[in-house]
């Protein structure tokens, strides 16, 4: 669900509130690899952070767990929504990351064929051929060396159920 940048803001202090508008999608897009790095960095720390302190909430609440300040904690809202808001961040930085990533690995898959195709058209143009083996006579069936079953699976299994049921009964005396 998506949460509104003012209830954002509300929830975050200013040094992170800054780095969730960086998250956002105009500026996630003007990032560098690099600096995009370093905000996935930062934002998994703040989270981790975050979901810290919520716990220590819930725990505070429940009776727990020592408070931290003065007295226990009453509620755990402000904590979940700081929770859901950075989590929400790293899931698009997370995104932008993966899709950065599929998109080299497309243009180096492409890099790869054009010059595999270069290489393979200059082989072609010289005189020396590139591969001396060639098929001859094509594919050929071999010919299965296992010989034929004289008898029937039914039979094979009828007998190997008796001998079972025979040193079955020798076991018993």
């Amino acid at each position: 669900m998506a949460i509104a940048q003012k209830v954002e803001a509300r929830a975050l202090n200013a040094d992170e509130r800054v780095l969730v508008e960086k998250s956002h999608h105009p500026a996630l897009q003007d990032l560098p690899d690099k600096q995009l790095a370093e905000l996935v960095k930062l934002m998994r720390e703040r989270r981790e952070k975050a979901k810290t302190q919520a716990n220590q909430r819930r725990r505070e609440m429940r009776g727990k767990s020592a408070p931290k300040g003065a007295s226990a904690s009453r509620a755990d809202e402000g904590s979940k929504l700081k929770l859901s808001v950075l989590a929400m961040a790293v899931r698009r930085l997370n995104s932008e990351a993966e899709r950065r990533r599929r998109m080299a690995a497309r243009v180096l898959l492409r890099e790869n064929a054009e010059r595999a195709l270069a290489q393979k058209k200059s082989k072609e143009a010289s005189d020396r051929p590139f591969n001396t083996r060639h098929a001859h006579e094509g594919m050929r069936n071999l010919a299965n060396r296992r010989p034929e079953e004289l008898i029937r699976p039914m039979e094979l299994g009828r007998q190997r159920k008796a001998a079972a049921i025979a040193q079955a009964k020798r076991d018993a005396r």
